[in-house]
């Protein structure tokens, strides 16, 4: 795989020309910016910018006074590469607080190991109505120890009015959630998503996120997307790259939240 190549596809298929990401939601460039506006409980924020030296502060105080004049938080979603530099610490400089850096990991999808079955006792479900989603959402808060209200509410808004750009799955121990990820599909882009991925903390270890992953991807496989990428962790980099994932860049997310 040719990583500046597949890079370079990765900025035009997802960011440069990102569509709405759920039911609500509009994507639109404003100068060399591209943004998304959703419901409260949706994602808003910047997906794309192509800035320099001479406009990036302002852009920066549009986007604050834009999201803040709608009462919104937003995210900045900023990447290794992007220009200029010093973008990250112009965005601090404006009142914007850096998440956790994470790795952009990308696959192609015929080149992935997708053998990988789920463990003895492991079985792996679709998630396709309320119920699901509250399970999924359960699994969310044991996993990361943060309130899910709004990722249930995302969840179920993309299963009920547009099910076929999300595909959530469900890890179970006989009757009990262990583990649950989704994945997001854009109709006519070369890449597939994969979100949400976490697993309850007892149940680490046992090679479950793995073969969610592996799952999710021969179903990516299946409807003809050529390419997976995850926004990873320091945790779920290793796994991934066994199974033939390749980092390209960073990403880190820097969020606004205007004053109550």
């Amino acid at each position: 795989m040719d990583h500046a190549a597949v890079l370079a596809l990765f900025d035009r298929d997802m960011r440069e020309g990102a569509r709405p990401d759920g039911p609500g939601a509009c994507v639109e460039r404003v100068g060399g910016v591209v943004r998304q506006t959703a419901p409260a409980h949706g994602w808003n924020g910047v997906v794309c910018s192509a800035l320099d030296e001479g406009d990036v502060d302002a852009a920066i105080a549009e986007q604050i006074a834009y999201f803040t004049g709608l009462g919104l938080e937003f995210e900045w979603k900023l990447y290794g590469h992007d220009l200029p530099a010093d973008l990250g610490q112009r965005l601090v400089a404006a009142g914007l607080t850096p998440g956790p850096e994470e790795t952009l990991m990308i696959g192609e999808v015929s080149g992935l190991s997708l053998d990988t079955e789920p463990p003895e006792g492991i079985r792996v479900v679709p998630v396709t109505d309320r119920a699901g989603v509250d399970l999924v959402a359960e699994v969310h808060e044991k996993a990361f120890g943060a309130d899910a209200s709004r990722y249930r509410q995302q969840l179920l808004d993309r299963l009920t009015a547009a099910s076929d750009t999300v595909v959530a799955v469900l890890a179970l121990a006989g009757g009990e959630p262990v583990s649950a990820a989704r994945m997001e599909l854009v109709p006519g882009a070369r890449f597939a998503g994969l979100w949400g991925g976490g697993t309850v903390r007892e149940w680490r270890g046992r090679g479950i996120y793995r073969a969610l992953v592996a799952h999710r991807a021969r179903l990516a496989a299946d409807r003809g997307y050529r390419y997976l990428q995850v926004d990873a962790s320091e945790q779920s980099r290793p796994i991934l790259e066994r199974l033939g994932f390749a980092a390209l860049t960073t990403t880190t997310p820097y969020v606004y939240a205007p004053a109550p």
